[in-house]
């Protein structure tokens, strides 16, 4: 959906309940001297108690009372729009939190199974695989196995008088107890009783009377829901009524709850196997978990939005506050989890602009992003009515063009000669899907071999297929994915696009397996890209029902495979080891990265363009320092291996091998030198960075999967990570390596400044709109979350943004990252003064003479009368700090004529034909120079 919006740049702020919504109001003023125009919250729906991210909603009709009331909403808003700036919010429609039990839908389920009023809310199969859980919801919330955790008195079975219910309590949280599973317990108590109280035996009797579970019409849902609040009520009177009651019941479980008794045992087993969910050890979710889920995360459910019910009862409060004229736009979280992300997007869109107030009913007044990840030459969807993705592609493409390809093979030896390993990034990615298939989502793999199954059965011509065989087929496909999903929609034909990923998965997958039969995999690709001659004919519901459980798989086993446990493993330069990003790749052309600004200036002009979010691995400015290194590849050779020999000793024996191993250890290196303090840290300083490193390493060990998980975590291997980091960065044990990794970052901390301050003017003046991340303003050296969700000092970049010193200065103290501060301050004040040229202006790249043409990415702004010229130098190891200046010899840049005035340091420059980049370059190592005239 190409078109103009009112929006400038955007600012990513992480709500919880250390930085609510009043917290965000003070913010404003600042914001708003910043030049943003719009501010882009995170999740601030009803979320798991203490959740530092928002994403486990647990009820989308509600404000998180831990970051504000409606009003205190409203109270920011109003602030923000006193200021002219406005409020766009992440919403998340693929699932719901359900690790607390205050999400009411959830828990309901779980009490009244399929006969639940949210029975069809949540993406349950309740005819999975394994019999014995027919018509049950498999919990994996269990520290042991089943029998350990009953037997050991984990699982105890309590009373709400206050609400008339039971409950089975594990560990600190509860599982409602279903009410006909009581009638045992209920029986016990009058069997105890000298006199039995008429009231009970009818609560009993009343009991034994309501529609079964297994009765799941729309009539028995709505009489079983009502009758038992009655006897709910009822219950609870009599506990008040007559306290020997109560009395009783509590007698009895105790005996019930009695661990040391194997009556009491069998009694509570029983009443456990009765509820419509089965408690059992987390380790059995990997292979027989039957809700899907949000990647591999237990806690998180998926909803089932595509149903009309759904979507309504789910954006009830995000339509409101559109209504309300408290948003300007929204968000997406993974938009590849729905199973009709485009009619998702279609009702989303025409219920957002008839919610929008006043004459703000045009569709180009509200703003609608989504969390897309493209694969390489991947398009979004020119047919979704969307303003562009979040930004993970220009990421990617900004960094490349600050990468040159002929660094890779000094790059590539110094890596692989470390580890002492050819390494292959594409096979990695491959190892690694079917390593997240076989273990934390083989369920999901399991039952789509299943149905997959049941459908080849259907015909005489593929019955013969067998289970194993089709699941093999499945999981070989799923791993030969080229991106993340297709977009097959029933009663559709199959658009180009994703002929072209079946097609080319399905070949690739039967290369790489010529022992597994051929017919398989053409079965397989018949059942994806449905001719209509499609022969043996096909049971379309069957079929449909296969499709959109494999569309809403290939995502999460792609980002698992390849985001979370690739991007670990393959560390030859880590900087491009980010989301959506292809490591594999080692650079682009600055031809490349033109085309892409082109592309976007006629597909996306209003797509964000983002270089730090809350979900990138590293920072922008952490990414930018590592990328320095390709530059410096001899230096970096040498340094890496010095620091193995000098640091050899303080590694540990794990089972008779070094911990580290060497591919973790390459890893932390790097990691250090992109994020090594611009000052001298003192004891205190130390002790907070060696911990964030740590933490860091135990994130980066348990997602690669090699020596340790967070399935199966390796403590000792754990410890001696831990206890490495700790001894080579303590300067009194370890000198000669701290004083050498000091030397050696702030030798590369110069280029990764200059490589963060072009990547920051090329975000804020090419094609699109600049996404800021909360604190990036400064230099932020964060690691991936929950590292880059620590404290803002808003302070700081406050007074920093009050007075500015003059260029030549800012320059010279470039170390505290008022630069970069300045450099958007001025930018963005350039947006706001030329709105169209910006939102509507061609991108024209230029040219530079040839002594200097790798050094520079130069591009034109332009539309109408008004151009805009940007220069950012690339790759200046060369040329020296900070590449000012005489160090750009007589190089010279091919200029419409005319006067242009450099917005960052006033200078003018009259041209004819062209300039001299020394004087362009005389003050600051970039430029952005303003021709009004023309």
């Amino acid at each position: 959906m190409s078109k103009q919006n009112p929006i400038r740049c955007t600012y990513r702020l992480q709500l919880h309940q250390g930085f609510t919504f009043q917290q965000a109001r003070e913010l404003v003023p600042y914001l708003k001297n910043l030049g943003v125009s719009h501010v882009y919250a995170s999740p601030f729906f009803r979320a798991t108690p203490g959740s530092q991210h928002g994403y486990d909603v647990c009820d989308h009709n509600e404000l998180n009372p831990e970051i504000g009331t409606h009003q205190d909403l409203r109270d920011w808003v109003e602030e923000l729009h006193r200021h002219g700036l406005k409020l766009i919010v992440d919403f998340v429609p693929n699932h719901m939190g359900i690790a607390d039990l205050g999400n009411f839908r959830w828990r309901d389920l779980l009490e009244n199974g399929p006969a639940s009023p949210y029975a069809r809310y949540f993406d349950i199969e309740w005819s999975p695989i394994k019999p014995a859980l027919q018509n049950k919801v498999l919990l994996p919330v269990l520290g042991e196995q089943y029998g350990v955790v009953l037997e050991s008195g984990g699982l105890q079975l309590h009373c709400n008088e206050d609400e008339g219910t039971f409950a089975i309590h594990i560990h600190g949280f509860e599982l409602p107890v279903a009410i006909r599973s009581t009638i045992p317990v209920l029986r016990h108590v009058a069997s105890k009783m000298t006199e039995v109280p008429d009231e009970l035996l009818s609560i009993i009797s009343a009991i034994d009377h309501l529609p079964p579970r297994t009765e799941a019409t729309p009539e028995t849902i709505e009489e079983r829901t009502r009758e038992k609040n009655i006897i709910r009520s009822r219950f609870k009177k009599l506990c008040i009524d007559q306290p020997e009651v109560l009395s009783v019941l509590n007698d009895v479980l105790a005996e019930w709850n009695d661990n040391t008794k194997e009556e009491s045992l069998d009694r509570l087993d029983q009443l456990i196997s009765e509820q419509p969910y089965r408690p059992s050890y987390w380790k059995v979710a990997a292979e027989e978990i039957n809700y899907r889920r949000f990647f591999d995360v237990n806690s998180l459910a998926a909803i089932r939005v595509d149903l009309p019910e759904v979507f309504e009862n789910t954006h009830q409060l995000l339509f409101q506050l559109f209504r309300e004229g408290l948003l300007d736009g929204v968000r997406i979280d993974h938009i590849d989890g729905l199973a009709l992300p485009a009619a998702y997007l279609d009702q989303l869109r025409q219920r957002i602009t008839e919610c929008m107030p006043g004459d703000a009913t045009d569709p180009a007044s509200a703003v609608i992003y989504v969390e897309k990840i493209l694969g390489p030459e991947e398009a979004l969807p020119q047919e979704w009515p969307i303003d562009g993705t979040t930004g993970y592609e220009f990421g990617n493409q900004g960094m490349n063009a600050l990468l040159h390809p002929d660094y890779a093979p000094a790059m590539t030896r110094t890596y692989e000669r470390f580890i002492d390993e050819r390494q292959s990034y594409k096979r990695i990615v491959y190892d690694s899907k079917l390593l997240i298939m076989q273990l934390s989502m083989a369920s999901e793999i399991n039952m789509l071999g299943t149905l997959l199954s049941r459908l080849a059965e259907s015909h005489r011509r593929s019955r013969d297929f067998t289970l194993n065989a089709l699941t093999a087929a499945i999981r070989e496909v799923v791993a030969a994915f080229p991106v993340y999903r297709t977009y097959l929609v029933r009663d559709e034909p199959p658009g180009e696009r994703d002929i072209k990923v079946i097609q080319f998965a399905v070949s690739l997958a039967r290369r790489r397996n010529p022992a597994l039969e051929r017919s398989v995999f053409e079965f397989l690709r018949s059942v994806l890209i449905l001719n209509p001659d499609q022969s043996p004919p096909l049971n379309e519901d069957m079929r449909w029902a296969f499709v959109r459980k494999f569309q809403q798989c290939t995502g999460p086993i792609t980002a698992k495979g390849i985001e979370d446990t690739t991007f670990y493993r393959y560390n030859r330069l880590i900087a491009l080891n980010e989301v959506g990003g292809e490591p594999g790749n080692f650079g682009d052309s600055v031809e490349t990265f033109h085309h892409h600004c082109i592309q976007r200036a006629k597909d996306w002009p209003s797509s964000l363009l983002a270089t730090s979010t809350h979900d990138t691995k590293r920072s922008e400015d952490v990414r930018a320092r590592i990328l320095a290194l390709s530059e410096l590849a001899p230096a970096w050779s040498k340094a890496v291996n010095s620091w193995r020999r000098l640091n050899q000793r303080h590694k540990t024996l794990v089972d008779g091998v070094p911990a580290p191993d060497a591919n973790e250890e390459y890893y932390l290196y790097q990691t250090l030198v992109g994020t090594w303090p611009l000052h001298e840290m003192n004891a205190d300083e130390l002790a907070v960075y060696i911990k964030r490193i740590q933490e860091h390493l135990m994130k980066a060990l348990h997602e690669a999967k090699v020596n340790s998980s967070w399935i199966d975590p390796n403590a000792d291997w754990d410890q001696a990570v831990e206890q490495f980091i700790e001894r080579i960065l303590s300067p009194k044990k370890n000198a000669r390596f701290v004083t050498s990794l000091n030397e050696f970052a702030n030798r590369v901390a110069p280029l990764g400044a200059i490589n963060s301050l072009s990547q920051t003017v090329i975000k804020l003046t090419v094609p699109g709109v600049p996404d800021i991340y909360q604190g990036t303003e400064l230099w932020d050296f964060s690691l991936v979350d929950p590292d880059n969700r620590r404290p803002v000092d808003f302070d700081v970049r406050s007074n920093g943004l009050a007075a500015f010193k003059p260029t030549p200065e800012l320059l010279d103290q470039w170390r505290d990252g008022q630069i970069k501060l300045f450099t958007i301050q001025r930018l963005l004040s350039l947006r706001a003064e030329h709105p169209d040229l910006f939102a509507n202006g061609d991108h024209v790249p230029l040219h530079v003479s040839d002594s200097m043409e790798n050094h520079i990415v130069t591009y034109l702004r332009q539309h109408g009368k008004q151009k805009l010229l940007v220069i950012v130098p690339r790759l200046t190891s060369t040329l020296g700090f900070p590449a000012i200046g005489s160090c750009w010899k007589d190089a010279t840049l091919d200029v419409p004529g005319g006067q242009w005035t450099n917005i960052l340091t006033g200078a003018t420059h009259q041209a004819e034909a062209s300039l001299p980049l020394s004087e362009l370059l005389a003050d600051l190592p970039f430029a952005v120079l303003i021709n009004v005239a023309g």
